[in-house]
């Protein structure tokens, strides 16, 4: 945050739509984190747990779905300090704060998704693991957390969209700051990316599961 407020805030001069650039930037860099994190375990999660897949059978499932859940714990504790933040700066919340559960399973949810994908292609090929960090650091640029989507002209807000990232962060913004720019245009487009990303994460990790013991 603080790297972000002097780079982009100070120096670059990004608009962050009237808000104090620490809690605009703290406010998307929190669900992003959690996103980042999770995605970083569950792809690792199968190769990371051969031994156990090659003595005994379980539902395979479960290694990235835990591995997703692992950083609650941090985003919480994140949560707390964005609130005493906002506090400090003067600015309530309303009713909309309700949602942010919703938000944070959307982003749990991408996380997974792309995760199982990760996770299974992982076993077969083992340098995906060392993509993972170059993706999730270009995909945090294609994803409003330094810059406020309003920056995106409006014919591209649909393609935009496509992210699922662009959802959970617009959808944090506006249910903590007010920020609704761009939230009814990209949040029905990313939640359906994300139910696909998630269907199809799913549908491969399931029809290829049955080799990991084999190949792992």
């Amino acid at each position: 945050m603080v790297v972000f407020t002097v780079i982009f805030g100070r120096l670059a001069k990004v608009p962050s739509d009237g808000l104090p650039y620490p809690i605009f930037s703290f406010c998307a860099l929190i669900p992003w984190q959690l996103f980042s994190f999770a995605l970083t375990e569950a792809s690792n999660s199968v190769v990371a747990n051969q031994r156990l897949i090659t003595k005994v059978y379980f539902p395979r499932l479960l290694m990235p779905l835990g591995s997703v859940c692992v950083g609650l714990s941090d985003f919480l504790i994140s949560f707390v300090m964005l609130l005493a933040m906002m506090a400090y700066y003067g600015i309530r919340p309303g009713l909309a704060a309700l949602t942010i559960p919703l938000w944070t399973a959307m982003g749990m949810a991408t996380a997974l998704g792309v995760g199982l994908w990760l996770s299974a292609m992982n076993v077969r090929y083992r340098d995906i693991r060392y993509t993972v960090p170059f993706l999730t650091q270009i995909w945090m640029y294609a994803t409003p957390v330094a810059y406020a989507s309003s920056l995106v002209p409006k014919a591209w807000q649909p393609l935009y969209a496509l992210n699922p990232m662009v959802g959970v962060i617009e959808g944090f913004r506006w249910a903590l700051l007010g920020q609704a720019n761009a939230f009814a245009t990209t949040t029905p487009v990313s939640v359906v990316t994300v139910v696909l990303i998630l269907i199809g994460g799913l549908y491969y990790f399931r029809r290829t599961e049955r080799l990991f013991a084999d190949i792992v």
